[in-house]
């Protein structure tokens, strides 16, 4: 295997992505999939490696977060299978469709997401458990992130918690399923597209992995009312970023 000659900007880029993603829940696949498609990367290959990458960082995420006690069993179950369905179609039409063609309607779906997050975090916290249409959002939410390479997080954690859901057992629940969600993803793209840029993702998953830990424990310390509004704001600037390319592209 030959390693890329950035690869320390990739272990970089990989530690920063994940710290963030650990501690909200989101941005890792963002964040990677959009230097990749900087560099000139296709979109099938940027998600496959992204994916391959999130295997390891989400691993590590994930045993971060049961360690630390952030995660609500009941909404990982319910969670998880409807996660690895949506995963493994998601990366199979890729194959066949241009995921470019959802970007638009993603990133409108999430700018009103962020918008309602923004909106509770000025007002009283009342946290209840989200227990209708959450297989639906699980499916869902898998079946974008592996077209777009990214959006697990913002679409689930975003309407879980925009719904009431705690921050923490969200953010804790919707990071250990992403690992199943990613595997599943990554094992269909293996099959149908075979690997590469291997020394990308090398460097990717080092950093994510070293960064795992400290996102699940920054997460425990950190008041809701401060990260409900950084959340939302992220989400905001992630749409309008995304809308902004689409149409003036």
């Amino acid at each position: 295997m030959d390693l890329p000659p950035d690869l320390i900007l990739y272990i970089v880029i990989g530690f920063a992505a994940q710290l963030v993603d650990g501690a909200l829940g989101m941005a890792y696949g963002v964040t990677a999939s959009s230097l990749l498609l900087g560099f000139g990367v296709p979109p099938a290959v940027s998600s496959a490696t992204v994916h391959a990458a999130e295997c390891f960082t989400t691993g590590t995420s994930a045993i971060s977060h049961h360690a630390f006690g952030n995660i609500d069993r009941k909404l990982f179950r319910r969670l998880l299978l409807p996660g690895m369905l949506g995963a493994g179609v998601g990366a199979y039409l890729l194959t066949t469709i241009d995921g470019d063609m959802l970007k638009p309607w993603i990133a409108g779906y999430l700018l009103l997401m962020g918008a309602m997050i923004l909106f509770k975090s000025f007002r009283e916290l009342v946290p209840k458990e989200v227990t209708s249409h959450v297989s639906i959002l699980g499916f869902f939410g898998a079946l974008v992130d592996a077209i777009g390479g990214g959006g697990w997080g913002p679409i689930v954690a975003s309407n879980l918690i925009a719904r009431g859901h705690e921050l923490r057992l969200t953010v804790g629940s919707v990071n250990a399923v992403e690992f199943f969600v990613t595997l599943t993803a990554s094992v269909v793209f293996l099959l149908t597209m075979g690997t590469g840029h291997l020394g990308i993702v090398l460097g990717l998953a080092l950093g994510g992995v070293v960064a795992a830990p400290f996102g699940a424990w920054l997460l425990r310390f950190v008041r809701p009312r401060l990260l409900m509004p950084v959340v939302g704001v992220l989400v905001i600037g992630l749409s309008v970023r995304t809308l902004y390319h689409t149409f003036a592209g």
